[in-house]
């Protein structure tokens, strides 16, 4: 008697690169919003860093980070199943003037898949920064060095540890191929990922062309795919100016609170979904100056630490011109626009508080927290250490304060800014070590600091990508107490005062 034994051919491994269920969404929009091409391949791409919280958003075993299939897909050489490579236009204002178009002139969506953790499910697009010359690359290379790559890899998920919404950045792979910036430089790509990378310059590009047809598409897309809530509003595209105005109020506070500098607030650097987008020459207050510009080619200052609330407040009502022909009345795009304000201040408030460990308001707390950025800022106290030194104070026992008064210069005026601190907490019974955890988990140790930043870029450029690894798992971690990595946590040396940070990448 003849037997046939049926063969079953496996499908992918769970967790593999193979699994990744790769398409595009975006190119279901027109033509006119993209064009479709394959990254430029690299020579003998070599893996620099990845995250392995990152990968998990996605399903992807960090083990995968050790084959060559990974190096090269996401250094843009082979195309994933299912990928359909494209270059997105937009166009924007840029330093507060009308640039026009741009659009992506280094970067290649190569698809989305599905969020594996997310709530609700949703989907992350994948995209290539550095992968090659495209139409909208202008004067550029389209490519980007080691250094920015390392610097928006760190910070993209020192970010997301930082509870502050944010592209992901799931790894970074290099070249010993050579490109010129201010001198020749190494190149590399690094892998973004997020659920949209539409950008108010998005919606800013089809209004000044003329294109409201397009306008329509994009904002249908962008409701249908990232707010599908809306779809039911009386006047869905006005409650989607409202969403996004209202979330980059919140993120800016976000920002506020813990000292971050984006550097280049262009609208086409603002992300429709209100997340930290597009990091170049950004920055982590150190010694307070309200007034601090991480950007050395922001020569006006416009994008200074104090300034990044009303340059957002800006944007968004760039965003609301470009709606008003989908909107239909001024009127109501102000009304949209209106929610800003009140979120940044409800939110900025709501963090001051966590951050001071206050669990009450008071009518006072404005004059509390006003009085506490005038010492900062005549003393110019670390930011970051000012609050996590803080909640080591003791309502009833000074002598305690050593650690966060030393970092005044004029500790008198600390000294009295704490008795009006001392008696707030008096008044509502506030325990220390209550207080302590509290603020400790809202009060940062750890921050990607510049200097942190570049000696890690500089072990890299030897080839020894231990540090970048390294400095990833601390800042993962930054509310942790770390035994054994508290220089990550100490005040910047002498040298990192040089540091400068441009537009160049």
């Amino acid at each position: 008697m003849n037997t046939t034994v049926a063969t079953v051919t496996p499908g992918p491994r769970a967790g593999s690169l193979e699994q990744l269920q790769i398409d595009n969404g975006f190119a279901g929009l027109p033509d006119e919003f993209f064009t479709r091409l394959a990254p430029t391949p690299l020579p003998a791409p070599y893996l620099v860093a990845a995250s392995a919280a990152a990968a998990q958003l996605i399903g992807l075993d960090p083990q995968e980070f050790k084959r060559d299939a990974f190096i090269q897909a996401f250094t843009g050489n082979n195309l994933l199943p299912g990928s359909v490579p494209l270059s997105a236009v937009y166009s924007g204002h840029q330093f507060g003037v009308w640039a026009g178009q741009l659009g992506d002139g280094r970067a290649i969506l190569l698809g989305e898949t599905p969020a594996r953790i997310s709530e609700p499910p949703g989907r992350l697009e994948l995209q290539l920064k550095g992968a090659g010359l495209t139409p909208y690359s202008r004067m550029g290379d389209g490519r980007a060095v080691l250094r920015s790559s390392i610097r928006e890899f760190l910070c993209s998920e020192a970010m997301a540890a930082l509870g502050i919404p944010t592209s992901r950045a799931l790894c970074v792979t290099g070249s010993d191929h050579m490109i010129m910036r201010e001198m020749p430089e190494t190149t590399a790509v690094a892998t973004r990922m997020a659920p949209s990378f539409v950008r108010f310059g998005s919606f800013e590009h089809w209004y000044y062309s003329g294109r409201h047809d397009n306008l329509r598409a994009l904002a249908d897309h962008v409701i249908d795919r990232c707010y599908p809530e809306l779809r039911d509003a009386p006047q869905p595209y006005q409650a989607l100016l409202a969403e996004v105005t209202r979330r980059t109020a919140r993120l800016v506070a976000q920002w506020q609170a813990v000292g971050f500098m984006h550097g280049v607030l262009n609208t086409d650097n603002m992300s429709i979904l209100g997340i930290t987008l597009d990091y170049g020459p950004f920055g982590f207050m150190e010694a307070f100056d309200a007034h601090h510009i991480c950007n050395h080619s922001d020569s006006q200052g416009r994008y200074a630490y104090d300034m990044q609330p009303r340059i957002a407040h800006w944007n968004c009502y760039a965003l609301g011109q470009a709606m008003l022909p989908l909107i239909g009345e001024a009127d109501d795009v102000h009304a949209a626009l209106a929610v800003f304000q009140p979120e940044y201040d409800a939110t900025f408030d709501t963090l001051l508080h966590g951050k001071l460990g206050l669990a009450t308001r008071e009518p006072d707390d404005a004059s509390l927290f006003d009085a506490l950025f005038t010492i900062l800022q005549d003393s110019h106290a670390d930011f970051t250490l000012f609050f996590r030194r803080l909640g080591a104070l003791r309502v009833d026992d000074p002598s305690h304060d050593e650690p966060v008064r030393d970092l005044f210069i004029d500790r008198a005026a600390f000294d009295a800014w704490a008795l009006q601190y001392r008696s707030r907490l008096r008044r509502e019974a506030s325990q220390d070590d209550t207080r302590r955890q509290q603020m400790n988990r809202v009060n940062p140790k750890y921050v990607l600091r510049n200097y942190l930043a570049q000696a890690a870029i500089e072990k890299a450029q030897k080839k020894d990508f231990s540090e970048v690894a390294h400095l990833l798992a601390v800042l993962e971690h930054p509310f942790d107490e770390q035994a054994g990595n508290e220089a990550y946590a100490a005040l910047p040396p002498d040298w990192a005062a040089h540091l400068e940070v441009s537009c160049s990448s």
